[in-house]
């Protein structure tokens, strides 16, 4: 296709133009055909742009003799414009572009036209009203003679006054037909920095004493048995290192020694964010180990049966003695292990976990109870190494059970959001004590009875009443709690009488609407840092689900419609949770600037981290109104610098009431003040140097300066179109220098990269949240 998005041929050399001049000759050709001419329908599928509004102006600005079609030497006339022309043939194109009767100026008409064009090439939905307001602001900017349209000169003085905006719309005049750069595959990996090496410095430092670790122990086994066989020697050495990895593999997932641990100084200089990758690693060794040290094995049974000593197959199915393990038995139980082994293996991979097959997964790792009596009939010695881990791992899941069990929770609010997320507001247990950032596993019976979910918890510590919960629908389960709670009847389970029964046992009691008596509504009361409620205000309320009154089926949900996209239910369905758990945000108190970056639903974590933030900002501001920081024993934070990215405007809904009482929380306490900085992106906007855009975002830079609020979000914050460029966003941050600088990150593992790149280039410590 003719068109694509990379970097912009102006910033080419001669024989970089003759090059891309060439093959957008050879692409127009193989469009066009024998009459080599090309038509609208043509022209727009090779543009690539969702609104037709710009590929027909597009093509009536290239079509010079009116003709309907476009020759190729029209097309090379065009080209030759936008490559070699001067910024002002530039911004003459752009200005017949919107110039749409050709009458040399744009009037006000012609303005909402092109705005109107520009906010679906964006995939941004406003209200008429703000569609007006933006076209009136941007005439009155530009008009200077007031005579109520614009003409040429008035649009360059216009643009001319945006620092940087000329220069890059002369870059990106004809990026839209530059073809994408041909993608490059070292195979050589890319040489780690020192600074690399010093953000990885704990990861490294364990892993090499991991493997500096079994290669010890293998040694040592071996040489015991090196003047026998070969294979019995390298039997011996795999056995003692699964003696070791088969019971440090319970290590990892010691959450709660893990999460205390992580407020020691130890906790700090451990790679404890890694602990999900160790278990999966240690996991990977196990099989490994296990599948040469049965090789050794039959290996060395095949010698012995070639020797005359018996065959090989009763070596491997009979016990004898001296066979090894409890009664001869070691050969079969090897074999049972290498089975079981293998099943976790299978069924822990990605596929099977996020591919709706969960249980699958659930049911085969808990196959771990049969490998570890196994092997404490297989090796004599593996108790040895055992007791302790094992010990720790059974004394956690007791206490964990016991303790979520104990008190069953109720769900007394959801709020489901755009995109298909559901808020859950849980009642708080007053035992109940956790940090900013931790998460939580969410068991739901109704939804399913054997199921444990781990989320991060977006309410802060202080607010003593409710949990909240902020759950994406990216899989089966979540998928299930939202269309649970969507339906106007709760989901029934299929199966016989006890079924049925069991069902009416987990469904809760009947709930009440807004203002009757009944279950309550923390979120409401939860005024501890002034968080408020997800309800839009101003929202009509509406009972649905209850109409009918001859329906006979008791519900425990009761929505509330609180505006487009978005419902409110107040129920008392059964939960339980087990937790909380920390993670690497856990050190945010303890940096000097942190930057929080959050994509998508990623925000989850930092929802709780900045509400805490400024409760303690706000507490400090108090106490010393003239203190410039707030510095103290629980939180040393100069600058908090949080960047949200999301893809569409819809996924801003999720938070805009947090955010926007954090602006107002900072604006009452330090008017003017820059403690906490929002930074937000929309990724499907079209950025300021698009010929397709930069009319709208001038438009919402002039009205957002004007009402001192962002069109997009209503937040002070200016949403900033496209994807942060890392390198400004860092360097600005480096430029502040208000202290040892910490990134956390929350996001697609893709995006996680090229942050942690531009970290190490900057020297900031990088942190990702893990479960």
């Amino acid at each position: 296709m003719l068109g694509s998005a990379g970097c912009a041929p102006g910033t080419m050399g001669t024989a970089e133009d003759a090059a891309w001049l060439r093959w957008v000759t050879e692409r127009f050709q193989s469009i066009a055909g024998h009459d080599e001419e090309i038509g609208l329908e043509e022209f727009k599928a090779a543009l690539q742009v969702k609104e037709s509004f710009f590929a027909e102006r597009f093509f009536a600005l290239f079509d010079v003799d009116g003709s309907g079609t476009i020759s190729l030497a029209e097309l090379h006339g065009a080209l030759a414009l936008l490559l070699r022309g001067t910024a002002a043939d530039k911004l003459r194109f752009l200005f017949q572009v919107y110039d749409v009767d050709g009458s040399g100026s744009i009037d006000a008409a012609e303005l909402l036209l092109v705005l109107r064009a520009c906010l679906r090439e964006s995939a941004i939905s406003l209200p008429p009203q703000r569609l007006h307001d933006m076209a009136r602001v941007l005439l009155e900017a530009a008009d200077q003679d007031g005579n109520g349209s614009i003409t040429f000169q008035e649009l360059q003085q216009q643009l001319e006054a945006v620092p940087g905006l000329m220069e890059s719309l002369t870059i990106s005049a004809a990026s839209w037909l530059k073809p994408p750069a041909p993608t490059r595959h070292s195979r050589r990996p890319r040489c780690p920095t020192s600074r690399s090496w010093h953000n990885h410095r704990g990861q490294l430092a364990f892993l090499g004493g991991y493997v500096s670790l079994n290669l010890l122990l293998f040694t040592l086994a071996a040489l015991r048995h090196f003047g026998g066989s070969g294979w019995v020697a390298a039997a011996r050495g795999c056995g003692q290192c699964l003696n070791f990895n088969c019971a440090f593999i319970a290590v990892p997932m010691l959450r709660r020694c893990l999460t205390r641990l992580r407020a020691t100084p130890a906790g700090r200089a451990l790679p404890l964010e890694h602990c999900v990758a160790l278990h999966q690693l240690v996991g990977s060794a196990v099989l490994a180990l296990a599948v040469l040290h049965a090789g050794a094995h039959v290996a060395n049974y095949g010698r012995l049966a070639q020797d005359g000593h018996g065959a090989l197959s009763e070596f491997l199915l009979v016990a004898r003695p001296g066979g090894g393990g409890f009664g001869g038995t070691a050969p079969q139980t090897g074999l049972a292990l290498q089975l079981l082994l293998f099943a976790m293996l299978a069924f822990s991979s990605p596929c099977v976990r996020r591919g709706g097959h969960f249980e699958l997964f659930y049911w085969s790792h808990l196959s771990y109870v049969p490998v570890w009596a196994l092997l404490l009939f297989h090796a004599p010695n593996f108790w040895k190494w055992f007791l302790v881990p094992g010990g720790l791992f059974v004394l956690e899941k007791a206490v964990g059970t016991a303790v979520s069990r104990a008190v069953g929770l109720r769900i007394v609010e959801v709020h489901l959001l755009p995109s298909q997320v559901t808020h859950l507001v849980i009642q708080r247990p007053r035992s109940f004590r956790f940090e900013p950032g931790d998460y939580i596993y969410l068991n739901i019976p109704a939804i399913a009875a054997y199921e444990w979910h781990p989320f991060s918890i977006s309410s802060a510590p202080e607010q003593q009443d409710t949990i909240w919960l902020h759950i994406r629908s990216l899989g089966q389960w979540t998928t299930r709690l939202y269309e649970f709670f969507r339906q106007p009847e709760p989901l029934q389970p299929h199966g016989n009488l006890e079924r049925k029964r069991w069902w009416q046992r987990v469904q809760a009691t009947p709930c009440t609407t807004p203002g009757t008596s009944g279950c309550s509504v923390p979120s409401t009361g939860d005024a501890a840092i002034e968080l408020t409620s997800y309800r839009r205000s101003g929202a009509p309320t509406t009972t649905r689900g209850t109409e009918d009154g001859d329906r006979d089926w008791d519900t425990s949900l009761q929505a509330v419609s609180v505006g487009p996209g978005e419902s409110q239910q107040l129920c008392s369905i059964k939960c339980y949770i087990d937790g909380p758990y920390g993670t690497p945000t856990r050190r945010i108190f303890t940096s000097e600037h942190a930057v929080l970056i959050g994509a998508g639903i990623g925000i989850t974590p930092f929802a709780s981290i900045l509400q805490s933030i400024m409760y303690r900002y706000r507490q400090r501001k108090q106490s010393c109104p003239s203190c410039e920081t707030v510095w103290d024993e629980d939180m040393a934070l100069r600058k908090v610098d949080f960047i949200w990215i999301n893809r569409d405007q819809q996924h801003f809904e999720w938070f805009l009431d947090l955010l926007a009482a954090l602006e107002l929380q900072q604006e009452e306490q330090d008017p003017g003040g820059r403690f906490l900085e929002l930074h937000l992106y929309m990724t499907s906007a079209l950025g300021r140097s698009d010929v397709k855009a930069v009319g709208l975002q001038l438009a919402l830079d002039l009205l957002a300066a004007k009402e001192q609020r962002d069109s997009i979000t209503g937040l002070r914050t200016r949403t900033q179109p496209g994807r942060p460029d890392w390198s400004q966003v860092l360097g600005r941050v480096a430029e502040e220098r208000k202290g040892k600088v910490h990134v956390f990150f929350c996001g697609s593992p893709a995006l996680a990269k090229v942050v942690r790149m531009h970290c190490e280039r900057f020297g900031f410590r990088f942190f990702k949240e893990n479960f």
